[in-house]
């Protein structure tokens, strides 16, 4: 989508340039405010969710992109055209961007592989972040990501936007504030887990650094395959670079879930699955788009804090929502679906209900005003962390069945320490290992 299409679209959705958006109260961070009435922004990531989000925010009159990065040259330079900017706005390396000290802020839509890297870079560097969910690769880099966002005083927003979207908020107020009563099951999408990757060699495009795009990750073979998000396979379903589509569309799915059960800074407190143990799909010659949803076979359970049960079964469209089932009654919801068991529900007013949840009329104007207020964002870090956590605890129990070849085993998790209490396997699965000169920086 060109820059003048995705303003156009934008406009038509009311997300850009609105002057009467509302803000919950958030809490105040430290740091400076940025100088003066723009901000001035850097964008690390062109391809996939990289366009939309520049778009996004280039149509702010005080927001103004000053360089764009990507490890694809022609690509990058394909956005400085769109956005006005000669040479001087265009790298290859993101630390040239991170080194210029006129950028306050940056977008962050490159592979999520990269994601931690690039974040805690960008807050060593005094940048403040908005970064596209899934917001980490592994449960240890979200709390990397945490520490270095707390301790340079920085603001990060996660591109989930359904914090910022009216529909979603009403059902988690309705759930926050006890409509269905207590709640006891939760069932959401069973969506794929990460394939293995088994894709041939091809010759690499002039115009890409692919040891760059590798990044952190093991060294393969270039397969134009891997490095697209817009098909399967592509780095959005290999393991390698994603957590699979469970982080994808299921990123969207389980944030609502944390944040309609209260969960924002803690999580379920068990994980298993149930049928047959795993096996992943490989990336091939022959592989095919489509598959969304996560083999039948094996569905995956998990325990919340009062006896919640949240069971992901279900194949249905990518919807971005849950089905939540309580004492009184249930509310649905999805980007194409707002279901409640009592209709007046759908009109109550809820500016004087008990349990408040921060959102916003428009998630890129709520990043921009964070970095001028600072204040945290809808979705800040810590928020973001936790909701991909759940994601990465779903694919630890596939991977645990996997190897150990059994299901049912319950896998006892302390969100307060972030660690398995019971299973030394599924520990070793909170990180991986990186490449030489792609470790994260200590914060």
């Amino acid at each position: 989508m060109s820059r003048r299409r995705a303003l156009k679209f934008l406009a038509k959705t009311g997300a850009v340039g609105m002057a009467g958006f509302s803000l919950a109260p958030h809490r105040v961070l430290g740091g400076e405010a940025a100088p003066g009435n723009q901000v001035v922004m850097g964008a690390i990531g062109t391809g996939s969710r990289g366009p939309a989000d520049i778009a996004g925010l280039a149509g702010f009159a005080d927001v103004r992109f000053a360089a764009v990065c990507d490890v694809d040259l022609g690509r990058a330079r394909q956005s400085a055209k769109r956005l006005g900017l000669d040479e001087k706005g265009v790298c290859q390396d993101y630390r040239r961007l991170l080194e210029r000290k006129d950028i306050d802020a940056v977008v962050i839509a490159s592979p999520d592989h990269w994601h931690a890297l690039h974040s805690i870079d960008a807050a060593l560097a005094g940048k403040d972040v908005y970064v596209e969910k899934c917001m980490t690769l592994t449960v240890a880099e979200g709390r990397a990501m945490v520490k270095a966002i707390r301790r340079q005083d920085r603001v990060l927003q996660v591109g989930s936007q359904q914090r910022s979207q009216a529909s979603f908020h009403r059902a988690c107020m309705l759930v926050r504030n006890g409509f269905i009563g207590k709640v006891t099951r939760v069932v959401g999408v069973n969506f794929a887990g990460a394939w293995e990757c088994n894709l041939p060699g091809q010759a690499v495009p002039e115009s890409l650094n692919w040891d760059q795009w590798l990044g952190p990750a093991e060294a393969k073979p270039f397969n134009e395959n891997i490095r697209t998000s817009r098909s399967r396979p592509g780095w959005l379903s290999i393991k390698d670079f994603c957590g699979g589509e469970i982080c994808g569309w299921g990123a969207h799915d389980l944030d609502q879930v944390q944040w309609a059960l209260g969960m924002d800074e803690s999580g379920p407190t068990e994980v298993w699955v149930e049928g047959e143990p795993y096996k992943p799909w490989v990336a091939d010659e022959n592989s095919q788009y489509g598959r969304f949803f996560g083999a039948k076979e094996t569905v995956i359970h998990m325990r919340y804090p009062g006896g919640i049960h949240l069971e992901l079964s279900e194949d249905a469209n990518p919807n971005g929502g849950a089905l939540f089932i309580g004492e009184k009654g249930h509310v649905r919801i999805d980007r194409g679906r707002f279901e409640v068991s009592e209709p007046g529900w759908k009109n109550v007013p809820l500016d004087n209900l008990p349990v408040q949840l921060d959102t916003a009329r428009n998630h890129y104007r709520n990043f921009v005003d964070g970095i001028k207020e600072r204040k945290r964002c809808v979705c800040d870090v810590e928020i973001g962390h936790r909701s991909a956590t759940v994601c990465h605890l779903g694919n630890i129990a596939r991977w645990v069945s996997q190897q150990t070849q059994t299901v049912g085993t319950r896998l006892a998790w302390d969100p307060v320490q972030e660690q398995f209490t019971n299973n030394a396997l599924a520990n070793t699965m909170l990180d991986r290992p990186r490449r030489k000169g792609f470790e994260l920086p200590k914060v």
